[in-house]
């Protein structure tokens, strides 16, 4: 028999919001059995506490954010696939702002924190929501579909597919969870260069930086724009240069790791059906709307929410 787990200690992480760029602090607390994982907005009184299920999604444009009434908490995402990759079932994680830090724009730190504090196991069985009968999204338009099918293990098989030599089509999967620490965890979020400059154009990614994307540039660079990006990040012009085809000082860890990451962010959301999974997962194009819309609809057939 299988325990249900939380963390033995709290732990904090403090970073600015990727969109927001407000200075947060998000502290993971152990839970009881059965209380799954929940937010709370500590800013807010009352408290807010919200649970981390897909009923309360509210939007996923460049990112997933729940909330309740006008309580939200958004860019969940990464934190929330450490707790599922890391096995936690139960955790209270206090927020006292609108969203969660960025950090290194992976679930590395979150997933550190929590070996580091370590984890306990509850007296009472983990309760894993098993798919039994095939379930599909899927958005034809943008070439989507999502596919979970019955399996005694959690595994995940994903395909991304993009105009541009430097990512093209890339595959990553998982048919181990304990496999997600060293292999997953580190990988960061990946955007082009138009696309940061068309978010900062709408007034986002302010918490954004050089070192916590991987900003992938598919056209040569001029002195002026090296220039704009310089002062846009606060950086010194000769800082900004381009390494196979990745614009800032960092290096991938793997070279599918824009496919790795989208299959962590699917661990992340899928999370929110509010239990562990037992499943196999086809994944075509994923994205957050995807993931939680799938999400939706494994809660509805199971009604696993609490």
């Amino acid at each position: 028999m299988e325990h249900q787990t939380t963390i033995k200690s709290p732990f904090t992480l403090s970073g600015p919001g990727l969109h927001t760029g407000k200075f947060t602090h998000a502290t993971v607390c152990p839970a009881p059995a059965g209380s799954g994982i929940t937010i709370r907005r500590t800013d807010i009184t009352p408290h807010v506490d919200i649970p981390a299920l897909a009923g309360n999604v509210l939007d996923t444009n460049h990112g997933t954010t729940i909330g309740i009434g006008t309580a939200t908490v958004s860019t969940i995402e990464h934190m929330m696939s450490a707790l599922h990759g890391m096995q936690v079932d139960n955790a209270l994680v206090e927020v006292d702002g609108p969203e969660v830090p960025i950090l290194d724009g992976s679930a590395r730190l979150w997933v550190d924190q929590i070996s580091s504090v370590g984890i306990v196991q509850l007296e009472e069985e983990r309760r894993y929501l098993r798919i039994e009968s095939r379930i599909e999204w899927r958005d034809e338009k943008h070439n989507i579909e999502l596919v979970a099918e019955p399996s005694d293990t959690f595994e995940v098989r994903s395909t991304i597919e993009f105009d541009s030599a430097l990512i093209g089509s890339q595959t990553a999967e998982i048919d181990d969870i304990g496999c997600y620490e060293n292999e997953f965890a580190q990988c960061r979020t990946f955007v082009f260069l138009h696309e940061v400059e068309a978010l900062l154009a709408h007034n986002l990614i302010k918490g954004g930086d050089l070192d916590n994307a991987l900003v992938f540039v598919d056209k040569p660079l001029g002195d002026d724009e090296k220039q704009r990006l310089a002062t846009l990040f606060g950086k010194d012009k000769d800082s900004i240069r381009v390494h196979n085809g990745v614009l800032n000082t960092i290096e991938p860890y793997f070279a599918n790791e824009p496919a790795r990451h989208k299959l962590l962010d699917f661990i992340g959301d899928i999370y929110l059906v509010g239990a562990p999974l037992k499943g196999r997962f086809t994944l075509r194009c994923p994205g957050h709307h995807a993931n939680t819309e799938l999400a939706k609809k494994i809660s509805d057939c199971y009604k696993t929410n609490r």
